[in-house]
């Protein structure tokens, strides 16, 4: 495997010496993602080749089409393991069923490049206080690096807020505001179809991220996926049940009944809603990109450029400081491991072993030399033509070149870090980030005094580090109770805040007090102080 920086190079030495043509031989490995993938093109985009051709590895792969517990659930149950797994938050399961390789003695003896990666991080990557093995290999957090990019908040059509003479934008009242005045002057787009004030994303786990989470980010707590941390004790809250929340999901209510949330928002699926943003009818969305990342794309292949999103730092009010992108450090957790079905996982290793390289990270970032990038001066840059497709034809520049597909494969270094040759790993860094961006991007964010979408968010370095990580990705045993409580209070919340929502205003305190009382019943209490203590034990664990 040829692990230097230029990718089109020939040269078959390793970063630990001369790799033997075993190494190079043929083999596929099967595979199963937890997360779905349907640009997955069975490793024949460019980068994709490129992969197989330095280390003899393709991939069978499956990812999940419905809800991954369940699939995870039956391939724990009946042994038959794929090579590699990524099972995110479901790997408890697997180690319970006895189907994953402790890759600690392989990576100490084939993976130079991962220990190097990771290097006094890699105590992180232990599965627990009492069982010490390592069983994936995180490839959902990066090593090091900045938050570059605001994927999130809310986000706001281009062409609405030019109209609204480029007002602030930092509290839920100035963003209806915007939506409001557009809609008042353009209640249909050009073809007399009504145009949607905010639509929200409710088809499955996705009411978590343009739902609820939204209520906990803009009421002053990170990502924590359903919890609140207590930054000092390291207690745990259902957020649901902390303060500001209610009168979040009280504003969406309002919305509901104003006509700006648009009314199909609970009962539509995640094609509908994708086909509504590729419509350009939607103003405003409470989303991260890769939710909407396909509907905008398609927006932008039709050149409708002021119908994208800019990203805004709204909070519910001026008395909370927006922390969405305080930094949780290098979070272990999420990622791929070897299973012991696997018949040899020292190729795998090696495959791994290949994406953590300072070679594949920069294949997988910036694709083929000569062909997506060129070294001018020593440095890597995009032709103009390239940049032009990444911009304006992303989807189809995408499948075919497979630039970001193995991301979540393999471990990586974050944004801003520079490899051996004084080059950024990631095109995320400012400059990049710029050329990126579109002219309606530009304008924007000019009329801003910004050069990014992270200029208009407050710094992570206006907070500590998060020394629990994010608690979504700690794994509880699938035998603790908790789980069967967490089950029946999340079953609670997606029906009970929908029903809030599109409550009558004079029945929402009721089914709001209910909804409380329904947590209380089905042992919300019970379930917070046992996370408490994983979270606690996580800090343990990480930090001593």
């Amino acid at each position: 495997m040829s692990l230097l920086a230029g990718c089109g190079s020939n040269n078959q030495e390793a970063d630990n010496g001369s790799t033997s043509e075993d190494q190079l031989s043929p083999v596929t490995f099967s595979f199963f993602g937890a997360d779905a993938n349907p640009n997955w093109n069975n490793m024949q985009d460019a980068v994709g080749k490129e992969i197989t051709r330095q280390t003899g590895v393709s991939l069978n792969a499956e990812f999940a089409v419905a809800d991954p517990s369940q699939r995870l659930a039956l391939i724990s149950a009946s042994g038959d393991y794929p090579d590699l797994i990524s099972p995110k938050g479901d790997l408890d399961k697997l180690v319970d069923a006895g189907a994953m390789l402790d890759l600690t003695d392989l990576i100490e003896e084939h993976a130079p490049n991962l220990k190097k990666l990771f290097g006094e991080q890699i105590k992180r990557l232990r599965y627990s206080n009492e069982d010490p093995s390592i069983y994936v290999i995180p490839t959902y957090s990066s090593i090091d690096g900045l938050n570059f990019v605001a994927g999130s908040g809310f986000e706001l059509q281009h062409r609405a807020v030019k109209e609204a003479g480029y007002p602030e934008i930092k509290t839920v009242q100035d963003f209806e505001k915007v939506i409001r005045n557009y809609l008042e002057k353009h209640p249909v787009d050009e073809k007399g179809n009504p145009n949607i004030g905010l639509t929200l994303n409710a088809d499955d786990w996705r009411i978590q991220i343009t739902v609820t989470n939204p209520a906990a980010e803009t009421t002053g707590k990170s990502g924590d996926g359903e919890y609140y941390i207590n930054p000092e004790t390291y207690e745990a809250t259902y957020h649901f049940r902390t303060e500001g929340e209610k009168e979040y999901f009280q504003w969406l209510n309002h919305m509901y009944n104003t006509g700006l949330l648009d009314k199909e928002s609970f009962v539509q699926k995640n094609d509908q809603y994708q086909a509504k943003i590729a419509s350009g009818r939607v103003i405003g969305l409470t989303d991260v990109d890769w939710g909407y990342g396909d509907g905008e794309k398609a927006l932008k292949a039709e050149g409708k450029y002021d119908q994208t999103y800019g990203h805004y730092s709204v909070m519910l009010s001026d008395q909370y400081k927006d922390n969405r992108f305080q930094s949780t450090g290098f979070m272990a957790g999420w990622g791929v491991g070897i299973t012991n079905a696997c018949k040899d996982p020292v190729r795998a290793i090696q495959f791994l072993d290949f994406l953590a390289s300072e070679q594949g990270q920069v294949l997988n970032n910036w694709g083929i030399q000569g062909k997506h990038y060129e070294l001018q001066n020593g440095k890597r840059v995009v032709p103009a033509e390239v940049q032009e497709r990444i911009v304006n034809d992303s989807i189809s520049f995408s499948r075919e070149s497979g630039i970001g597909f193995y991301t979540n494969l393999g471990a990586h270094y974050g944004d801003g870090v520079k490899d051996s040759t004084d080059n950024y790993f990631t095109k995320n860094y400012p400059e990049q980030i710029v050329e990126n961006y579109t002219a309606a991007d530009k304008e924007t964010l000019q009329a801003y005094n910004a050069n990014t979408w992270m200029d208009l968010f407050p710094n992570e370095k206006d907070f500590p580090v998060k020394p629990w990580g994010a608690v979504w990705n700690i794994s509880v045993p699938s035998e603790d109770e908790i789980n069967v409580i967490a089950n029946k209070v999340k079953d609670i919340t997606w029906r009970q805040i929908p029903l809030a929502i599109m409550s009558k205003p004079e029945e929402f305190e009721s089914i709001w007090n209910d909804y409380q009382q329904k947590l209380l019943d089905a042992g919300v209490e019970k379930m917070e102080k046992g996370f408490t203590q994983y979270v606690q034990n996580r800090v343990k664990l990480w930090n001593e």
